[in-house]
């Protein structure tokens, strides 16, 4: 009971910082003129989106370390779980940092951010295989069993980080889509890390779960700030994390099945036109495909967190059996 409480504690508390440091961060944002500049080919709804507030992730990383820096005790896990999202959360600042004082759709280049993202990946990866509880060996969902991947887990997990984050920033392009998501994963990951034992992974996991909870007072539809990538990235990279040092990577993208969907959609379509001249979807990532095809903006948004709710609760009820 005592580590279900201090979850409760450091989710509330999280929670609160971070409905308390909105007011103070939104009007900030809008003030420096850090507004978001929608995609010219993208759903011409969006438009009248431009100038919304970006960069708001910082909304939710101050409840994030302020949160864990009280409530989690020193080790080395708690100093990575936040290392590896600050430092993802940063590739993601500095990215939408060059988005607005250019005034223009893309920041870093492609091939900077893959570097830096792999950099940190690799990072992480690496402290994961040195890791005494840890080690090369990962969970078979739904199964007792493990798959030891030896000499493939670090590229493995490298991939799977790279992934995740890319994944979840992709997502990020309807109002609650992505912050909502991974409200609903990371109090998944909480519940399970807890029952682990695994204090440290699961008060981190408390702490992004009342974060983004509180942030979704501020981006649900219509949103009054947006994440930015310094958001998708922050967050992505603390998922990351969560499911490599409790070994279940191969877990992360069943219960962030629409994180995989939202990248799946893409590569496909992007692959269909350069191979085809022909376009699978009305429009990628697959959100917008929905929104061409009628639905509105909150049905798409509201149809996707079931679904990773029903996931969750499913994935949850098979561990269990």
């Amino acid at each position: 009971m005592r580590i279900f409480t201090q979850l409760i504690i450091v989710t509330i508390t999280s929670f609160v910082i971070s409905l308390l440091t909105g007011p103070l961060i939104i009007p900030t944002l809008r003030a420096l003129k850090f507004g978001q500049t929608e995609r010219d080919d993208g759903p011409k709804s969006h438009l009248a989106k431009n100038g919304t507030p970006t960069m708001g992730g910082i909304i939710f990383m101050v409840g994030i370390i302020i949160s864990s820096l009280i409530f989690i005790p020193v080790n080395k896990d708690k100093l990575v779980l936040l290392l590896v999202t600050l430092g993802f959360g940063l590739i993601g600042f500095i990215d939408d940092l060059l988005k607005v004082v250019f005034k223009r759709s893309l920041g870093l280049k492609a091939r900077s951010k893959l570097v830096l993202q792999f950099i940190m990946a690799a990072l992480l990866a690496y402290y994961a295989y040195r890791h005494p509880g840890v080690g090369t060996k990962l969970y078979i969902p739904f199964s007792k069993d493990m798959v030891d991947l030896g000499n493939m887990f670090i590229p493995f997990t490298i991939f799977v980080v790279v992934g995740t984050v890319n994944s979840v920033n992709i997502t990020d392009g309807l109002d609650g889509l992505a912050s909502g998501i991974t409200f609903i994963i990371s109090a998944f990951f909480a519940v399970v890390s807890m029952g682990m034992n695994n204090l440290p992974v699961a008060l981190f996991s408390g702490s992004v779960t009342g974060a983004t909870l509180a942030f979704l007072r501020y981006n649900s539809y219509p949103a009054q700030v947006f994440m930015g990538d310094t958001g998708a990235f922050l967050l992505g990279g603390a998922l990351s994390a969560i499911a490599v040092l409790t070994r279940l990577q191969l877990l992360l993208p069943i219960v962030g099945l629409i994180f995989v969907v939202e990248a799946l959609s893409v590569i496909i379509q992007v692959s269909s036109f350069r191979l085809t001249g022909k376009r699978v979807f009305k429009m990628s990532p697959i959100h917008h495909h929905f929104e061409l095809s009628g639905w509105h903006e909150t049905k798409v948004v509201h149809v996707f967190w079931i679904v990773t709710l029903m996931l969750v609760v499913l994935s949850f009820i098979l561990m269990t059996l």
